[in-house]
């Protein structure tokens, strides 16, 4: 008779890629695991997994297995979790991986009333512009921007950022300022790692919604949007900077608006997360606690940039959390 509790370890082992993680979230051996799912390829009559020193992957026919059974697993394993968790209060570390400038618009006093909230709950947070690896880094939710490859994880698409575009005054008075996008070729920009090469398209939406592509260059590359701002003010040549980590330094002089009605159309911020059928109550809560607070983000876009409604309806759309594949993420990002 098949046993589902080797179904259950296999659609586990295939989600985490891997014995060793798949043992260490199960608390059981990896050899038992392994033993478990011989079982299992022997009672289906198929090999599920080919598997080597260094890698696992599944064969076609442990791919049509897992699609077939890993609805009804997670189902289950969420009717369970749920029964368990739902008289308990949220407990244990939640290990949250974000980038270096998280905490430049993510304000402490939301940490901190969250912690106070839950007394038992513990935050750790893995701040590095370099994209963690969820599963190797046993991170429990991460805060990304741009275009999402984790298929086998939830994404909540929290709200769309749009970059100004700044200067110093000193660059700009020895190298002019463009009136045109297409001027901005003539001109040093600053380059994030996340585009190709050193020179590539910046798409830009005007304020009546009229969008085009303008090609950029530029000698100065960095993955930190807050090198890219100090690199600006230093004047070494022209940033699209999102409106809420340039505050100051507008406010101050040390940058000015350049094609003042023009925007490069942001990457966004994306939450991700594990499946929510089996989501610890502290994960979820600080998830919800998280996306609650960023809704409250219309101080992300500058005031007059006739953008604010789009991102309403956007965070409208995207209040449905969605489980996106890596392809229609590349898809996306082509568009």
């Amino acid at each position: 008779m098949l046993d589902l509790n080797d179904v259950a370890m296999f659609v586990e082992v295939a989600r985490c890629g891997s014995f060793s993680e798949a043992a260490r979230r199960l608390r059981m051996p990896p050899a038992t695991i392994s033993k478990r799912i011989q079982r299992l390829e022997m009672h289906l009559g198929a090999r599920l997994m080919q598997r080597s020193t260094r890698k696992l992957t599944l064969t076609n026919a442990g791919q049509i297995f897992r699609e077939r059974c890993s609805p009804a697993v997670e189902d289950l394993m969420g009717a369970t979790q749920q029964q368990v968790t739902d008289s308990q209060e949220p407990s244990g570390l939640v290990r949250v991986a974000a980038p270096d400038d998280f905490f430049k618009f993510f304000r402490m006093e939301w940490i901190s009333a969250f912690l106070d909230s839950h007394p038992l709950v513990r935050l750790e947070f893995v701040l590095s512009d370099f994209r963690a690896d969820l599963i190797s880094e046993r991170i429990d939710v991460a805060f990304r921007g741009g275009p999402i490859a984790d298929s086998s994880h939830v994404v909540r698409k929290v709200f769309n950022s749009y970059g100004q575009l700044l200067a110093s005054p000193a660059y700009l008075a020895a190298r002019g300022t463009p009136a045109t996008p297409e001027e901005l070729m003539e001109h040093e920009c600053m380059i994030s790692q996340q585009d190709s090469n050193n020179c590539t398209t910046w798409r830009l939406r005007r304020i009546d919604g009229f969008e085009l592509d303008a090609k950029v260059s530029g000698r100065f590359v960095s993955n930190s949007q807050d090198v890219l701002r100090s690199a600006a003010c230093a004047g070494l040549g022209i940033a699209a900077l999102p409106h809420v980590l340039t505050l100051a330094d507008v406010a101050q002089g040390n940058l000015v608006p350049v094609l003042p009605q023009y925007r490069r159309t942001g990457r966004g911020l994306s939450i991700i997360y594990a499946s929510r059928q089996q989501l610890p109550k502290a994960v979820s809560a600080f998830v919800e606690m998280a996306v609650e607070k960023l809704d409250l983000f219309e101080w992300a876009l500058p005031p007059g940039s006739g953008l604010r409604s789009q991102s309403r309806k956007l965070r409208s759309d995207a209040c449905e959390p969605s489980v996106l594949s890596e392809v229609d993420e590349e898809e996306k990002a082509k568009l």
